[in-house]
């Protein structure tokens, strides 16, 4: 009989292997997993977006966003995942979908995504030029600065990416969610992209 367990684990676990990859000295990339978040997609009915808007004003202080971006506040980030709804992610409970039920009851339909996504953090001085292999969308800065969001595909994989602030030594940092099924063979293909440049892998409990 085939074991069977409800232990949840994350859908790198047996790709990502901590350390150096591909080619020696200075890492252009760093690719690290973010666990054990909460994320929740927020869905306007029909008719209700502008109500959703204001319910998302009322638990977190700041307008969710009508256009492709990320809005963070102290505990939270809001990101735009299609018109009329968005992603929020958050850690620790406090932002999960049974919490998030009231605030939003009138509006929206709560759907929640904590397991069935990967959270990669991308950074690094080639991090731009890794994801330009991937990806058709421009990521000069001044086309896709901090907090630009992106519903997109890389590797004809589906993708919500977006552009976190940068590191205090200057280093751009990119966000992306990827469903957790196709998460193993995107890293892969990532992992491909960035060898020429030196990647330095990790998983981290924090979202940056």
């Amino acid at each position: 009989m085939a074991e069977f367990s409800w232990d949840i684990r994350s859908p790198l676990d047996r790709a990502l292997k901590v350390g150096r990859y591909g080619a020696q000295g200075d890492a252009g990339v760093s690719l690290t997993e973010i666990r054990n978040f909460d994320l929740v997609q927020v869905m306007a009915r029909r008719g209700r977006a502008a109500e959703m808007v204001k319910a998302a004003k009322a638990r977190f202080g700041v307008a969710a966003p009508e256009t492709p971006r990320a809005v963070g506040t102290a505990d939270t980030t809001l990101i735009w995942s299609g018109p009329d709804q968005f992603f929020v992610l958050s850690k620790g409970g406090k932002h999960t979908v049974d919490a998030l039920g009231q605030a939003f009851s009138a509006s929206s339909s709560l759907s929640d995504q904590s397991h069935a996504r990967a959270l990669i953090s991308i950074s690094g001085a080639k991090a731009r030029s890794m994801l330009a292999k991937l990806s058709s969308i421009d990521l000069h800065p001044e086309m896709f600065p901090v907090d630009a969001a992106a519903a997109t595909s890389m590797d004809h994989t589906s993708v919500t990416l977006w552009r976190g602030k940068d590191r205090d030594d200057g280093q751009t940092v990119f966000n992306l969610l990827v469903f957790a099924t196709f998460a193993e063979s995107l890293w892969h293909t990532m992992l491909d992209a960035s060898a020429e440049y030196g990647i330095a892998i990790a998983h981290s409990e924090n979202l940056g």
